[in-house]
């Protein structure tokens, strides 16, 4: 059995954090000692480290949940594990392109820069006025901005 600040140090998830994901059920409730702290057994642990890894690789939390209630039933087929993983790549495929644009125009601003005054600074003025961009990634990380 296992404390919450044990099973935080063996994932490396920090307290609140343990104690957010039993608010919202992503971890079962824990059963608690005489004293009324949570213990934890090796199962709370391994779903703790799946949802650590699965955070890790961008997945949201609900698809988390999605993914946690279909490892549930190990006899069925994954096809929708396969079709979430498909869908968490696109995205990470999506933030890269954006990515990518944002890294161009910041370099191309930076190599612009003459590191005269602040008055004639060239990453000021492309700050100020997004027409002096090379690309329309405006467009490109609204999307990010948004959420």
């Amino acid at each position: 059995m296992l404390s919450i600040g044990k099973l935080s140090g063996l994932t490396g998830v920090k307290v609140p954090t343990i104690r957010y994901y039993e608010q919202i059920g992503l971890l079962p409730k824990p059963e608690r000692n005489e004293g009324g702290q949570r213990i934890y057994n090796n199962t709370s642990r391994e779903r703790l480290n799946f949802i650590r890894h699965a955070r890790e690789l961008g997945f949201p939390l609900d698809d988390i949940r999605e993914l946690l209630a279909l490892s549930d039933d190990p006899d069925q087929s994954c096809e929708a594990i396969d079709a979430i993983a498909k869908r968490q790549l696109a995205e990470v495929e999506h933030r890269l392109v954006r990515l990518n644009a944002l890294h161009r125009e910041l370099e191309r601003m930076v190599a612009q820069c003459t590191c005269g005054t602040v008055q004639t600074c060239r990453v000021i003025q492309v700050l100020g006025d997004h027409g002096l961009c090379a690309a329309d990634h405006q467009k490109i990380m609204s999307h990010d901005i948004d959420q």
